[in-house]
């Protein structure tokens, strides 16, 4: 019977790329979780172990062995397996010697001969090393290296390896390494080998005896105890980015935090390109004060616990000085030159190679920007402002020192320039929303800026040919389409989007989108597809959606406000009915093969349901009109909603399908202006009741 273990593996390297260290850790305990899988071995769980120097895993509850397992081959039918001697045919001697048996010791089983077997299974020790070389070989490393004269490659060289399952070591040569007991512990405080005699005791004594915190999440949340300790003992609040705080737990095994300071002076710099360089480039913690303003403070976390604090603290405060007077440097030197007189620059930037410069870029968005501002009811000269402006400090200096500025200081640089402070703010909000569930633009010159710079980027990849695939999307297409969607919904911006596309194509010169001449309709169609995904995130059922992509609203707000309505419309008693009776209508015009009128002749009625159904039709259509002018579905549908009786008795009482062409031509066209009413609001007959 088999018996449960705990499974060590660890494979010690040089200091391993700290961004990448999580996902290396995460892919090696699954791919080492997948080869357990499929070659059958049980197990309770895998936890990971990452520092900077390892990669590990533990799998508790590993069986010693595969499970025994029943083997049936069907063979051939009796009746070809014997001659009338009952002497074996070729069929059977074939099927006997591929199971490595005579055809006597083959059982019957309806009426075919079977061979059945158990299939001892393989222990685990035999299985792991072709696991863990898998697994190693599927991890996701873009550039692998060798060391020395090795033939192998990997991430970082590999120094020692151990595999301990329970106390039983798993003797195997990985990376030209042979498993040991020993692992390897801080490489200052503890740089001498640590003999494991079990797999259990791993995390424990490596933290205990080697001054090492195995554990990823484990280091990261102390990190972020002392992070947000240090700051509190100076009366600030710790800035902690979750990416820089991954970084740095990528960076330490021993976690320690040094509080530092620098001059007050560079607090005259925007407090954004401070925190920018203290977190890119020295991966330093910046400190707030109540208000949020930034204090001339910083927490480093290093990777010794040193017998002399201050020295490490006056290390890390002469480093960042010259950091910070570089970002001194650039902002007093980026202001001498307007954002308006950078313009000229862009005709040096490619924006596309086959789309032109950020130049030619500007030129389009401004012209589209104030179309859209005047629109939302605001100055089209500030809109072509903000559009002329919105990449003028991609050329600066501190925006090509920390690109993720880009924006922000177009802001502070247009605010020096003494510009309009709606301009300024634009140039900020332009790039919003700048991940999913990010803030939207507040502003209406912002929210137009967003919309237009983006709206100009898909009108362009999708004319030469860029169309996102699969998971290719290298030019963030579904992020620029959702967020134009969220920006027009969220914000209540009622603009017409299929003509905003057509306006930002007639922006490019022909040459350039070759000669497609409906691009913004496949833009058009890509949005409708971003909507679908985007309401699906929000519960809302399939069928609703659907039945508003049929009648593909022009508008998202206008899209949104059919959404609304028909979450109320679902509630309604008369749903299920009309629903049911609108698909019938849908499947009696698809299958119709001649020609209608476009119009029902009332004259030609011969059934008092078809009078009473006309009428109420009619009574019905001119009251939604002037809802449906003003987007209101809502009420609209509640109205549409008391047709159900009429068109109901209008089933029961006519039979469409008349032997006499007019009637049944008429009827017919009377159906179809039933069908028609009701796609002024949505396609009812696809809402499942």
């Amino acid at each position: 019977m088999s018996e449960i273990r705990n499974l060590l593996i660890e494979i010690g390297t040089e200091e391993l790329p700290p961004k990448a260290l999580l996902n290396l850790s995460e892919a090696f305990m699954a791919a080492i979780s997948n080869g357990l899988q499929q070659k059958s071995l049980n197990y309770n769980t895998v936890r990971p172990f990452t520092t900077p120097r390892r990669l590990a895993v533990m799998i508790e509850g590993l069986s010693t062995k595969q499970a025994d397992q029943q083997i049936e081959r069907k063979g051939p039918a009796i009746a070809a397996a014997f001659d009338k001697e009952g002497n074996p045919t070729k069929a059977a001697l074939g099927f006997a010697r591929s199971c490595g048996i005579e055809v006597s010791n083959l059982a019957q089983k309806d009426n075919r001969l079977v061979y059945s077997n158990i299939q001892v299974g393989k222990s685990t020790v035999s299985l792991i090393p072709n696991i863990i070389e898998t697994a190693l070989a599927a991890l996701p490393i873009p550039k692998r290296m060798r060391w020395g004269n090795s033939p192998f490659e990997f991430v970082r060289p590999v120094h020692w390896v151990v595999i301990l399952f329970g106390s039983e070591l798993i003797e195997a040569e990985i990376m030209g390494l042979k498993s040991g007991y020993e692992t390897r512990g801080h490489r200052f405080h503890h740089p001498e080998p640590i003999k494991l005699n079990e797999a259990n005791d791993y995390a424990e004594i490596l933290e205990k005896h080697g001054h090492v915190i195995a554990d990823f999440n484990n280091r990261r949340e102390h990190i972020e105890a002392l992070t947000k300790q240090a700051a509190s003992y100076i009366g600030g609040t710790a800035v902690i980015d979750d990416n820089l705080l991954n970084e740095v737990t990528g960076l330490v095994e021993w976690p320690t935090a040094i509080t530092g300071s620098f001059d007050k002076q560079f607090l005259e710099i925007p407090s954004e390109a401070l925190i920018a360089s203290m977190q890119g480039h020295q991966k330093y913690f910046p400190v707030v004060n109540q208000a949020g303003e930034l204090l001339p403070n910083f927490i480093a976390i290093s990777n010794i616990n040193s017998k002399q604090p201050k020295i490490v603290q006056a290390g890390n405060e002469r480093v960042i000085r010259p950091r910070l007077s570089d970002a001194a440097f650039f902002w007093k030197q980026d202001r001498t030159t307007p954002l308006i007189n950078r313009l000229e620059q862009l005709k040096t930037v490619i924006f596309q190679h086959k789309l032109g410069s950020l130049y030619d870029k500007s030129k389009r968005v401004a012209q589209l920007c104030g179309n859209i501002t005047k629109q939302l009811g605001a100055t089209e000269l500030q809109g072509i402002r903000a559009g002329q402006l919105a990449k003028c400090d991609l050329v600066t200096d501190m925006v090509g020192e920390f690109p993720e500025l880009q924006g922000i200081m177009g802001q502070y640089y247009a605010q020096w320039d003494k510009e309009t402070d709606n301009v300024a703010i634009a140039l900020r909000e332009q790039y919003m929303p700048r991940f999913a569930g990010d803030e939207l633009p507040t502003t209406i010159l912002g929210q137009a800026l967003a919309i237009a710079d983006k709206l100009d980027t898909l009108i362009g990849i999708f004319g030469i040919g860029q169309v996102p695939t699969g998971d290719k999307d290298p030019f963030g297409l579904r992020r620029a389409a959702l967020s134009i969607l969220r920006i027009m919904i969220e914000c209540k911006l009622p603009l017409d989007l299929q003509q905003l596309l057509i306006e930002a194509q007639i922006a490019y010169p022909d040459k350039v989108l070759a000669k497609d001449s409906k691009v913004f309709t496949k833009v058009f169609d890509f949005m409708l597809e971003r909507l679908r995904n985007y309401y699906q995130e929000q519960d809302i059922p399939l069928d609703s959606i659907d039945a508003i992509l049929v009648c593909r609203p022009t508008s998202p707000l206008d899209f949104d406000n059919r959404i609304q309505a028909i979450k109320t419309f679902r509630d309604l008693p008369e749903m299920a009915s009309l629903a049911s009776a609108n698909k019938r209508i849908h499947n009696i015009l698809k299958k119709a093969d001649q020609s209608f009128p476009d119009e029902p002749n009332p004259t030609y009625f011969k059934n008092k349901a078809e009078r009473n159904l006309y009428d109420a039709m009619e009574s019905v259509n001119e009251a939604i009109a002037p809802l449906l002018k003003i987007g209101d579905y809502q009420i609209a549908l509640q109205h549409l909603a008391s047709l159900r009786e009429v068109i109901d008795t209008f089933f029961d009482d006519v039979m469409v399908m008349d032997e006499n062409p007019i009637v049944r031509d008429n009827r017919l066209a009377f159906l179809q202006k039933i069908r028609q009413i009701f796609l002024q609001v949505a396609d009812i007959s696809k809402l499942q009741a």
